[in-house]
């Protein structure tokens, strides 16, 4: 039995912020003192590490829930599936509905609920729920849909990944140029073809890293201190990113039965271009092996972090042939790989 993705949708929004556009931020660090570098100096040091020289915000009337929605719609029209026959729908984000400006994090109902209502579903079977679980949610959520369908508990799921982090960012920190919007969604279903999930890898690490991602109050001593911001430690997170998503790639390629031969693309979450590539470099060298060219797509350069769209958009846009050098085609054996708040990692390989 495969369980596998059968359609696939994105949701790109289409204001571009340049890099430019944070030329008049006033940015801080983190204990409120100016920081001495010339902004343009700042933001061609964060082109440097991060790749970033755009990124994508969402329309002010727009709302995450809305984005997931388009999302979903185009899963479902690229797969074919009739809605009233979803099984499950779930929903990866982190901060739920935020108005422009508000700061406030809206939940209650649950995204997947709000979805399942913007779709128009009426079955009432179709359960919709949302999952935190940091910029990994979409790949825990297609882990969760197929082990639904493999239990005979499901036999089609729509599974979504959508952020708006541009409405939780504080302007005075300079990280605050890494974050994005976007939705990505797929359709899970079974299949009996010898194609779809051959394994996966998941875990959860708290003990020194719960506290890594968490929300904190701007740079900004003189602003509302109650309202908090999206914050990170970016080097203690390349730090754990280095060292444990390379070997979770690792033994969930061992667990697939197929070899770092076979591997054709790694769709791994786009966080900052230079700690991807030692990520996937340092997979190789596990292998004893250099890294290939043109083995990870990346979309974080025009896109920037949107999260847990990150993974399913670019996975999308390869799929449409619309990056350049990159390919995929039936039979490609895929990595799909992310790390984030919680602090989550997980994997997956996938015959395409």
């Amino acid at each position: 039995m495969a369980i596998k993705i059968t359609g696939l949708g994105s949701y790109i929004p289409e204001v571009v912020t340049k890099n430019d556009n944070f030329q008049k931020h006033q940015f801080l660090n983190m204990d409120g003192s100016a920081i001495k570098s010339e902004n343009g100096i700042i933001i061609e040091k964060f082109k440097a590490i991060t790749g970033i020289s755009e990124r994508r915000y969402a329309p002010a009337g727009m709302q995450s829930s809305d984005m997931g929605t388009q999302a979903a719609l185009k899963a479902i029209k690229d797969s074919g599936v009739d809605p009233e026959t979803l099984d499950y729908i779930i929903c990866a984000h982190n901060y739920g509905d935020v108005q422009k400006g508000s700061n406030f994090s809206d939940i209650v109902p649950s995204l997947a609920s709000r979805i399942k209502h913007n779709l128009r579903i009426q079955n009432p079977k179709c359960v919709a729920y949302d999952i935190l679980f940091g910029c990994p949610g979409w790949i825990e959520g297609v882990i969760q849909a197929q082990a639904y369908i493999k239990a005979g508990m499901a036999k089609k799921c729509l599974v979504i990944g959508t952020e708006m982090l541009s409405r939780v960012v504080d302007d005075h920190d300079r990280d605050s140029m890494i974050y994005s919007d976007g939705a990505g969604a797929s359709i899970i279903e079974q299949d009996d073809s010898n194609t779809g999930i051959l394994s996966f890898e998941t875990a959860t690490f708290t003990y020194d890293e719960a506290y890594f991602l968490f929300n904190g109050s701007s740079y900004n001593t003189e602003a509302e201190q109650q309202t908090k911001y999206i914050k990170m430690y970016g080097r203690k997170i390349y730090n754990f990113a280095l060292t444990q998503v390379p070997q979770a790639m690792k033994t969930c390629l061992e667990n697939s039965g197929c070899t770092i031969a076979d591997v054709k693309k790694i769709f791994i979450h786009q966080a900052n271009e230079k700690m991807d590539e030692a990520i996937v470099s340092r997979f190789y060298k596990l292998h004893d092996l250099e890294m290939p060219e043109h083995i990870m797509p990346m979309s974080i350069n025009t896109l920037g972090n949107s999260s847990v769209a990150t993974v399913p958009t670019v996975f999308d846009l390869v799929r449409q042939g619309a990056l350049e050098n990159h390919e995929i085609n039936k039979g490609d054996v895929v990595i799909f790989a992310s790390v984030g708040a919680g602090m989550n990692i997980n994997a997956m390989v996938y015959r395409y």
